[in-house]
């Protein structure tokens, strides 16, 4: 009975869904993960004040945020060199988030519950989120106006909170001054001397040339020392305002308010200002800049980055994809020739990343990109225009990497338009092309779609070629702007993937970068997933378009 249920094939069936269903739950279990990791960041926790004393020192306050717990075995915490005051079967250990890296050295601290004598979450503990040194915990004493006592006490809060309301506003106005006034007038004056540059090098730098150009200089000149006035203006009056406060140790500092970013009293907050808070730190994440060697702010660069990039990709990798797809299945005479190129390409599909990012380097970046600044660019030289990595060559390496997938599946979808209907096309008088053109592409559509889905997963996702071909830790512009011609693709860019790497496995604060690669590979994860959905959109409303046709 057993032999012959292995014979109706029904194990197969059964261990086919079991790994289906296994691979499903692996998947949601990871997204969940990440979830809860990355998004359990955004919440703004208690502070709790810890009076603690350990068997060596005297009794201290301890300021911060309860991070993680965890149970180190009896025998292992001995060996570790902790002593065991109640001889249990764990040592219980606290991590605490205390900020305060100016003074005390580092973001974290671990501390041990037997050494707590006690903990509470007073109302007047603030977080401060500054601009450099992270966060701040402690309490708010007074607030200065260029030295003198505004308010203290309780008055200080609000007091405190009106000024950093107006001091974000000057600091928003001198960024938006500095990156888009200063940053059109400095690009504008590299444009003017590489025109320069490149008279020179044609011999036709002559008087009245020099006239013009001085007389354009001395315009963007006289504008930039306008905007610099302005820019100074606000930066003095910002700096009118100062905070002091206490640490843990009840040493008294002063913060200047120009440098804060944010100030916060968690213990205060109900759930609902909670929530509220929550959904601010997270629109601040995905739509801010990053700050502190990336560890702090926002995430806004890499995710343009990575969203563009992928564009880019995909308007390169289609009409590559189906040209290379359409000779093979419909004009290439089927033979060895064709058999060679067909394994060839599928065995493209399995080259490693990184041998596509040195292809890029050294084919696209030093010979193309060289080739096109000496032709083009000569004025810029020795300083390369496109001969470096950048937004261009990064797109056309993933599109190389990913153009076996979509000529595969246009093929697949190629092969699937039934004869009849080429047949009964070319009986009604159109020519081949018209033929493809009109009725077997547009029926191919949807197996084209679903190359390019597959090709968007995969480059969205990729690392390693990038680092060689156009990826940044940190990338000063934006390739977007509004700078002729608003869309600089020699630019080098920043991307999530590399984002990651960059924060879990180089950033010197690890404790502070960990939740935040949680929320960047969700972030990613989301944006892969927010590409493929409109693509399959596309794709569906295609094949409903088209499903009459094929029946």
């Amino acid at each position: 009975m057993i032999k012959a249920w292995f014979k109706s094939g029904s194990p197969w069936i059964w261990m086919t869904a079991g790994a289906v269903s296994l691979n499903l739950i692996l998947v949601v279990g990871l997204l969940l993960l990440i979830a809860v990791r990355g998004l359990g960041h955004f919440w703004p926790a208690d502070i709790i004040e810890y009076r603690y004393q350990d068997r060596d020192g005297p009794e201290s306050s301890i300021i911060g945020e309860a991070v993680a717990t965890s149970l180190l075995p009896a025998a292992q915490a001995r060996a570790a060199g902790h002593e065991l005051l109640d001889n249990g079967e764990y040592l219980v250990q606290h991590l605490v988030k205390t900020g305060n890296r100016d003074i005390l050295g580092s973001d974290f601290r671990w501390i041990q519950q037997q050494y707590i004598h006690s903990q509470s979450t007073p109302d007047d503990l603030i977080m401060v989120e500054r601009r450099e040194w992270g966060n701040f915990y402690g309490r708010l004493l007074a607030v200065k106006e260029d030295g003198a006592v505004i308010a203290q006490g309780e008055q200080a809060w609000q007091v405190a909170q009106q000024k950093l309301a107006t001091v974000l506003e000057q600091h928003d106005e001198i960024d938006s001054l500095q990156d888009h006034e200063v940053g059109a007038i400095n690009y504008e004056l590299e444009r003017l001397r590489l025109k320069q540059r490149a008279l020179e090098l044609k011999n036709a730098w002559n008087d009245a040339a020099k006239q013009e150009f001085a007389a354009q200089k001395q315009t963007y000149e006289k504008q930039y020392q306008a905007i610099q006035q302005q820019i100074g203006k606000l930066s003095k009056e910002s700096k009118r305002y100062s905070l002091v406060v206490a640490e843990a140790g009840q040493k008294e500092i002063s913060l200047p308010l120009n440098r804060v970013v944010k100030m916060t009293r968690p213990n205060t907050m109900s759930v609902l200002d909670k929530c509220i808070e929550y959904v601010g730190n997270f629109a601040t994440f995905v739509s801010d800049e990053p700050r502190e060697a990336n560890t702090e702010g926002g995430i806004f660069p890499a995710i343009f980055g990575t969203v563009l990039m992928v564009m880019l990709m995909a308007v390169v990798v289609t009409p590559f994809g189906v040209i290379a797809a359409v000779y093979l299945r419909e004009y290439a005479k089927q033979g060895f020739i064709t058999r060679v190129i067909r394994i060839a390409v599928n065995n493209l599909a399995g080259v490693p990343s990184i041998v596509y990012g040195v292809f890029g380097l050294g084919f696209f970046v030093y010979i193309i990109g060289g080739n096109i600044d000496r032709l083009f660019f000569p004025e810029a030289a020795p300083a390369p225009v496109f001969g470096t990595p950048g937004l261009l060559w990064a797109s056309l390496t993933l599109a190389l990497m990913t153009l076996p997938v979509v000529i595969v599946a246009t093929e697949e979808g190629l092969s699937r338009i039934p004869k009849s209907i080429r047949e009964g096309s070319l009986a009604l008088g159109a020519t081949k092309a018209e033929t493809l053109w009109r009725t077997v592409l547009p029926m191919a559509s949807p197996a084209i779609m679903t190359g390019l889905i597959l090709a968007v997963a995969r480059a969205a996702g990729e690392v390693a070629p990038l680092m060689l071909v156009g990826v940044v830790k940190l990338a000063p512009t934006l390739p977007l702007d509004g700078n002729f011609p608003y869309l600089h693709l020699d630019r080098k860019f920043m991307h999530l993937g590399f984002h990651i790497y960059d924060v879990g496995f180089q950033s010197p604060n690890v404790e502070a970068a960990r939740p935040l690669v949680y929320a960047t590979s969700l972030l990613l994860v989301m944006v892969i997933i927010g590409l493929n959905m409109f693509a399959i959109s596309i794709r569906n409303n295609l094949r409903e378009k088209y499903r009459a046709l094929e029946n």
